[in-house]
């Protein structure tokens, strides 16, 4: 695979997850993976991400009993967006981006 290929799947891994949270990402990722090691750690590092952020948009609903989530969901939300943008564009330019607060549970 070529490297542009490579810098191509890995960005469209993240943009299509604005459109299809799990499907469009872990279709690229369980076809590409093999082929390359850039598309494979953008793959680990979107499900690390999706996770992660899942978890703490939960624990932000959660407290929304307390009010504290009032300020706790938009700012999950907001970050997940702008960390999505950012990594799609890091992607593309070849670099391997770790997602800030990112719980590594794919290695």
């Amino acid at each position: 695979m070529s490297q542009s290929d490579e810098r191509l799947f890995s960005m469209l891994m993240y943009v299509l997850s604005f459109f299809t949270a799990i499907i469009g990402p872990l279709i690229i990722w369980l076809m590409k993976r093999e082929d390359s090691e850039f598309v494979d750690f953008h793959g680990k590092q979107y499900f690390n991400f999706f996770i992660s952020y899942t978890i703490y948009g939960i624990v932000a609903s959660i407290s929304l009993i307390i009010l504290i989530g009032l300020l706790l969901v938009p700012v999950v939300g907001i970050m997940y967006v702008v960390f999505t943008i950012i990594a799609a564009v890091k992607a593309y330019n070849g670099e391997q981006y770790k997602i800030p607060l990112v719980i590594q549970f794919f290695k």
